[in-house]
């Protein structure tokens, strides 16, 4: 059987739009999977082939089959990285529609320039099965057949596995504190008698699990000042405020610690600390 080239680019953008309506309408992991290997891993590369060489003789099939996985890959991030720079930003329909929109341009492309080609010099698919050559191999070379095709089934099957069950992430609070402009510099270090420091506090909550709740305690050379909270945080949820404290007395070196506190648990989850030289107002 012969697949035309116009034909075969058709069923790739058909493909491409069915990802797209499966994905928006039937939000699926499985299905995502099954579709989406093929369409972020192969489909990119073999249409950019396709319009870079529409000629049958430029390259053989196996290596179109392998530049085609090679250029895939290297497209996907260019794209992404192409989205970073956009106000949508990286994000699955982002990018979903970035590479539907590569695959179409690039099938267009080569489609135009395979028209301008006589059919003998245009590539073609053909699918051709014939079993009767399998009985003159030796059973060494059926052996390394049968075990390569073992091999790749068994790829794919792992590499399916690990996308449907991925790994659990480690759990974990994240605790932070940045300067009063939002970036980890410009903390305050030297300060007057009376005079107010800033600090952004931040809890990300990455334990896996929803409603935990937080205290964060703010004290002075070990002198409780404030407690901030109770803050309660759903799964991946992520507390981030302004915190000001004014110390009551000089002294060089004053530490300033947050603590933060899980509620149930006695021990401090987390601390952080600041040093901060106060003086007498000048």
């Amino acid at each position: 059987m012969k697949i035309r080239p116009g034909n075969l680019l058709l069923a790739i953008n058909l493909l491409s739009v069915i990802l797209v309506i499966i994905i928006a309408f039937l939000p699926s992991n499985t299905v995502r999977i099954i579709f989406g290997l093929p369409f972020i891993l192969f489909i990119p590369g073999f249409t950019l082939m396709a319009a870079i060489f529409p000629k049958r003789n430029e390259l053989n099939n196996t290596e179109r089959i392998a530049l085609s996985f090679g250029l895939s890959i290297v497209v996907a991030p260019l794209l992404g990285l192409i989205l970073n720079y956009t106000p949508w930003g990286i994000g699955l329909y982002p990018m979903l529609v970035g590479v539907a929109a590569f695959i179409f341009v690039t099938s267009v492309i080569a489609w135009y320039r395979r028209s301008k080609l006589s059919e003998d010099k245009s590539v073609s698919t053909k699918i051709k099965i014939d079993f009767s050559r399998w009985k003159t191999i030796n059973i060494w070379n059926k052996a390394l057949s049968i075990a390569l095709a073992l091999l790749i089934l068994g790829s794919i099957g792992t590499l399916a596995y690990a996308i449907v069950t991925p790994k659990q992430g480690e759990k974990f609070t994240e605790f932070y504190v940045l300067g009063p402009n939002g970036q980890a510099e410009g903390y305050p270090t030297e300060l007057s008698m009376g005079e107010t420091g800033k600090v952004i506090l931040g809890v990300v909550n990455h334990e896996g699990e929803d409603n935990l709740v937080y205290n964060v305690e703010l004290s002075i050379d070990g002198e409780l000042k404030q407690v901030t909270g109770p803050l309660t945080l759903a799964d991946e949820e992520k507390w981030e405020e302004e915190v000001s404290f004014i110390p009551d007395k000089m002294g060089e070196n004053q530490e300033v610690e947050f603590v933060l506190y899980r509620q149930g648990e006695e021990e401090s989850h987390k601390s952080l600390y600041l040093w901060v030289d106060v003086r007498d107002e000048d």
